[in-house]
């Protein structure tokens, strides 16, 4: 995994560069950026994003619990050990691709708060899972692999779920104190596992709102709905007769409205990703 562990640094480091100095990468501070390169910078965003995302939620809640349930507890910690390092550094390197281009996106001297507390969520997940991959899963591993010598001695480990475990450890000291260390090392590992995964849950907020925010495209392609609806209304007011009148009224007051809104919204300023 060292090729893995030298890509995330050149990544988190090329990241950092964007955040702090986006100019530098030929991101414009009043938004003239290019659309292709815009629309690239919003696809590797969503991509890497919800990678992350769905890897953290599959590994965290569902694969983990599965393999942990069905397998005998040696060879399920075995097969952590191999999957986890491969585990963050995959969340670590798509934290990072995301953290760059969403900095791009929303360059930090022209965003609003709104922007920066969702950049600090995305680093905030990659930070945890950078403290997983460099500091806890290693010490986690090698705590692992003394346990697991420790139960072989005792002629336990091949059996599924923790109760022999438990009950060799009341009568061993050493198991019972090696448990104690392996569980205040794992559980910070999972600590900073769920508050990785919770950051990217929190910074899904940004994706959910941009569908609110009407862009230029999006905007009058619903307003060529609306007339279309406007005129519907009206050939059907004319050949129906009154009761037409008044919705066709409301449709066109409410397309009225909208295009007000519409044009508010594209007289603001916005580098929205």
């Amino acid at each position: 995994m060292a090729w893995m562990t030298r890509f995330f640094t050149a990544v988190a480091f090329l990241a950092v560069g964007v955040i702090f100095s986006p100019e530098t990468f030929g991101s414009k501070s009043d938004g003239n950026n290019s659309p292709l390169l815009i629309t690239l910078l919003k696809l590797a965003h969503l991509l890497c994003f919800s990678t992350a995302w769905g890897a953290a939620l599959w590994v965290t809640f569902i694969g983990g619990i599965i393999m942990f349930k069905n397998l005998p507890r040696h060879q399920f910690g075995n097969l952590q050990s191999k999957m986890f390092p491969a585990y963050f550094s995959m969340v670590g390197v798509c934290c990072a691709i995301a953290v760059g281009a969403f900095g791009y996106l929303h360059p930090w001297k022209t965003s609003g708060a709104a922007e920066k507390y969702q950049l600090g969520f995305l680093v905030a997940a990659f930070s945890f899972n950078l403290s997983n991959l460099i500091i806890f899963t290693p010490m986690t591993i090698e705590m692992m692999k003394q346990r697991h010598k420790i139960e072989r001695e005792a002629n336990i480990g091949e059996e599924v779920g923790w109760t022999k475990n438990q009950e060799v450890a009341k009568k061993n000291p050493k198991l019972a104190s090696m448990n104690k260390k392996f569980g205040m090392i794992h559980g910070l590992s999972s600590l900073a596992n769920i508050l990785s995964f919770g950051s990217l849950a929190i910074h899904s907020c940004s994706v959910d709102d941009k569908p609110m925010k009407m862009s230029h495209g999006g905007g009058k392609e619903y307003l060529v709905l609306v007339a279309g609806l406007e005129k519907s209304l009206r050939s059907l007011n004319a050949s129906v007769g009154q009761p037409m009148l008044t919705k066709a009224s409301n449709s066109t007051a409410l397309s009225t409205s909208f295009r007000l809104s519409i044009n508010n919204a594209e007289k603001r300023p916005t580098n929205k990703g």
